[in-house]
């Protein structure tokens, strides 16, 4: 069970710094899923990612007081309605739009409505 939980970790690990480049792909949350992942298998990664000085802050702020930013906010909200955009704009069928939108803004619901850091 342990390789399954560092193989996961290591996935989201190179998701999450995929989306440092890519603004469409969140960061902070594959590195979550990552130390958490790490956490089962290898906490001296875990805790590596946790220290690091751009990323860990936001993610000690969620694991220990379930705070989001107002710029992370703003970034994934906007990411999510250029991804929206981006599937009108490409004219994608029309059903998978409306599923695209209905995640979109509940995921964002969600999101706005956790404290600020």
């Amino acid at each position: 069970m342990r390789y399954l939980w560092l193989s996961m970790g290591w996935l989201t690990l190179t998701l999450g710094t995929i989306g440092i480049f890519l603004p469409v792909l969140p960061t902070v949350p594959f590195l979550l899923l990552s130390v958490w992942a790490f956490a089962r298998s290898s906490p001296r990664l875990g805790a590596r990612i946790m220290r690091h000085p751009r990323f860990g802050p936001p993610i000690r702020a969620w694991r220990k007081r379930g705070v989001i930013g107002r710029n992370a906010k703003i970034w994934a909200v906007a990411g999510m309605t250029a991804g929206i955009a981006w599937a009108i704009w490409l004219g994608l069928d029309m059903r998978f739009i409306a599923l695209q939108v209905l995640a979109c803004t509940a995921i964002a619901a969600w999101l706005v409505s956790r404290p600020e850091a």
